[in-house]
């Protein structure tokens, strides 16, 4: 096999007594855009930070390209960095800014010149290279913070929530176009982010971390309809727990008694064991809406709307079941019911995903 670009393996790290990275392990392979994904305190920056060098493991090891760099000073270990308050200094124009690293590298003149203006180019700032920070929008210092983390070259781009401090148009143009720079230059990007659809728009894989641990780490599709825990199912996306008993398993699939003494199928999705307490995870976009008495139909349960809140693309419905509570999400924009009246909510075997309780 061959060797990852990035091997972290065993690594943890404690201030103190808190221990906030927990013999943790991961590889990145070359020319991936892996995003670590959790809450404030969940591990992630920390886990960034050591790559970077800028903290020290406590324990394990860091390695790039098979070489291992955890005992290296950041300037030696080929990364770019970019951070959330994009870290320019305001006494340098745009094309100083980019140039430092390679200044500090002792790259030639004509050289950094040179590599200036390709990297000015690759950002769309050309026309600014003699600006201050202070003269440019939140996305522009943005772009500029990427160009100098790019300009050398490095091998590993690690960037710490990089977008956190622009508004939710730019926001998202600028998840589109740092895409497509990774996938133009075939970077290996790290991205630490705590937003769900941040994650879900830009990686390869995405590594969920709570409590210093990873829980899960996937695709996104498998992040979003497969998640492996509560903690994965809760946090990525908004969702449905309804919490149930197995009854029968078999090759194609399962039937789970839920509160209300009613059983739901679920589709084949791991071995489930007879007698075991679960929750079904149902995402409110799966699950459609009827009128009472509208026919039959697989997983029907009947509901009634507590409200529903117009939101432009989709309808976002809270219902009242007799045993709990839950959203849905439908563009069905005519099926606008009133609060108080009585429907069915319903779901395939295939829209549900089952996880240990």
């Amino acid at each position: 096999m061959a060797t990852p670009r990035i091997r972290f393996e065993r690594v943890s790290k404690s201030f103190g007594t808190l221990q906030v990275v927990k013999d943790l392990s991961l590889d990145i392979e070359r020319g991936e855009f892996v995003s670590l994904l959790g809450p404030s305190g969940s591990g992630k920056t920390t886990l960034l930070m050591m790559a970077a060098g800028f903290e020290n493991p406590t324990g394990g090891s860091i390695c790039l390209d098979g070489r291992r760099i955890d005992h290296l000073p950041p300037h030696r270990r080929e990364m770019g960095v970019v951070f959330q308050n994009y870290a320019l200094f305001p006494h340098m124009s745009v094309a100083d800014n980019i140039a430092f690293p390679l200044k500090m590298r002792g790259v030639g003149r004509s050289e950094i010149d040179d590599r200036v203006k390709r990297a000015l180019d690759m950002v769309q700032l050309s026309a600014m290279s003699s600006r201050k920070p202070a003269q440019l929008s939140g996305g522009q210092q943005q772009r500029v913070a990427l160009a100098r983390a790019l300009v050398f070259e490095p091998a590993v781009v690690l960037m710490d929530e990089p977008l956190g401090a622009l508004d939710k148009q730019l926001r998202e143009q600028m998840q589109l176009d740092i895409r497509a720079l990774h996938k133009r230059l075939e970077l290996t990007v790290v991205f630490v982010t705590h937003d769900q659809a941040e994650a879900l728009t830009m990686s390869d894989r995405i590594a969920v971390f709570d409590h210093g641990n990873i829980e899960q780490i996937g695709s996104p599709r498998d992040i979003y309809d497969r998640p492996q825990t509560r903690v994965v199912a809760e946090f990525i996306g908004e969702t449905n727990l309804i919490e149930g008993t197995v009854k029968t398993t078999g090759t194609a699939g399962a039937s789970i008694e839920i509160a209300d003494g009613r059983h739901v199928i679920v589709s084949g999705n791991g071995s489930l064991s007879v007698g075991s307490r679960v929750h079904i995870s149902v995402r409110p976009e799966r699950i459609s809406l009827a009128a009472r008495g509208s026919g039959s139909a697989t997983n029907a349960l009947p509901t009634k709307i507590l409200d529903s809140v117009y939101q432009g693309d989709h309808l976002r419905v809270q219902l009242d079941h007799d045993a709990f509570r839950f959203v849905v999400r439908t563009d069905r924009r005519s099926m606008e019911w009133p609060a108080g009246a009585d429907v069915v909510a319903h779901f395939a075997p295939d829209d549900c995903w089952v996880i240990a309780a």
